[in-house]
């Protein structure tokens, strides 16, 4: 008897030093390391211009379509006032009635000071519902938009600043759907620009040019009562250029930028699960083991993105899983050159390129401008160079621009 008792403590003994607690965590195979917002059609550029020289535009020499880069450099405009107009067609390869639409107005109000406005529309072209062969079918248009304004002034001969005031919507809503409705929000940017003095220098001369944004400082956003909030697509932008005045009838520019979105970097996301193995074999059976907790969305690495929009913008240089070597990969880089010949004809070329963890858009591009008396058309070219295909690959970008009271003001 006493051997059976001593048998059968022994056993208990064994299955509770087997059975211990477990804490298993599963990545997410799908997890995704690209930062997304909303509206990201903000981040297209929507002039020929900026396009054609591999979508920069924060440090380049004024022009009409400055209010969308840096409106600050309204402040240097040499001509009194200006209107635009461009046209940019989207997945143009699929469909014909997707189109990003821009209308921009400036006035150099005085020596040191300009306002600008402009209205940026999106449309995604007319989407229908059928729900049998005999009923009429139900177009819907979702569409976006922004209307913005903005203020520039003189701080001193060469630096300007500028702050603009954006409304945005985004009305992406379908009716078949109750519980979506169209959402708005609205925004700030802040920018800066420095024009220096043309210098003379041994075969030429040359001037100066840097510039800074940060756009669409705003609160997030969301389509429904349970929905998720989306972050605007706050945006960093850096740059600076070069103008090489080699005489009087030409000028060659080169102008570089770096851009960053200061919006949280996904995590690394996955379930958490912590259980009693009772077997002690080290995985986990729901016939046997007993669990004790179970996260599905458990934060392997990183930050909790769901943060106010300044926390966001503070904690986006500093959350991504994979450390600084990451952080780098979420700046993106652009390089543009432009010769202008006589103030009549620009021939441009750019080149854009982006981490392949954070989107892998790469692409070069090709771009031309000409002038006849007060009318400017700009229009540019996109050549993908990534294995994935951009929207605009192949798409003829179109710009126009009328400046009144040309040479009102002298800068240089």
């Amino acid at each position: 008897m006493k051997k059976l008792i001593l048998s059968i403590a022994c056993l208990l003994f064994l299955v509770k030093t087997n059975a211990q607690n477990v804490v298993e965590i599963t990545p997410d195979p799908y997890d995704s390391r690209v930062i997304t917002t909303g509206m990201p059609f903000l981040l297209i550029a929507s002039d020929a211009r900026a396009a054609g020289m591999g979508d920069i535009g924060v440090a380049t020499s004024v022009d009409a379509f400055s209010q969308q880069w840096n409106p600050a450099k309204y402040a240097f405009s040499t001509d009194k006032q200006g209107f635009a107009v461009s046209y940019t067609p989207y997945l143009s390869q699929l469909v014909n009635d997707i189109f990003l639409g821009n209308l921009t107005y400036f006035n150099r109000i005085n020596e040191r000071s300009a306002f600008s406005a402009s209205l940026r529309y999106f449309s995604l072209g007319d989407i229908e519902f059928v729900v049998d062969e005999n009923s009429t079918p139900l177009v819907q248009r979702p569409n976006e938009f922004t209307l913005d304004a903005a203020y520039a002034l003189k701080l001193s001969e060469q630096f300007s600043m500028a702050v603009a005031m954006r409304y945005m919507r985004s009305d992406l809503k379908l009716d078949s759907f109750d519980e979506a409705y169209a959402a708005s929000t609205f925004g700030v940017d802040v920018t800066g620009y420095y024009q220096s003095e043309e210098e003379a220098y041994n075969s030429y001369n040359g001037r100066t040019r840097l510039g800074f944004a940060i756009q669409n400082i705003g609160p997030k956003f969301k389509y429904s009562e349970g929905g998720v909030d989306n972050f605007q697509p706050t945006t960093l932008r850096l740059g600076g250029g070069f103008d090489f005045i080699l005489d009087d009838y030409n000028t060659i520019s080169v102008t570089g930028e770096v851009t960053k979105l200061l919006v949280p970097t996904p995590p690394i996301m996955g379930e958490r699960r912590e259980y009693e193995d009772v077997n002690g074999n080290g995985e986990y059976d729901p016939n046997i083991d007993n669990e004790i907790s179970y996260e599905p969305n458990y934060i392997i690495e990183g930050k909790d993105p769901d943060v106010s929009f300044v926390s966001g913008m503070f904690q986006s240089f500093g959350d991504a899983p994979g450390g600084f070597s990451e952080e780098l990969k979420e700046f993106t880089y652009a390089i543009g050159a432009e010769y202008m010949y006589q103030n009549s004809f620009a021939f441009r070329t750019g080149y854009f390129n982006e981490s392949e963890d954070k989107g892998a858009r790469k692409f070069f591009a090709l771009g031309a401008g000409f002038k006849f008396n007060v009318v400017n058309i700009d229009l540019s070219y996109l050549f993908s160079a990534s294995k994935v295909q951009s929207p605009l690959e192949n798409t003829l970008r179109f710009s126009l621009s009328f400046k009144f009271d040309e040479d009102a003001y002298t800068e240089y």
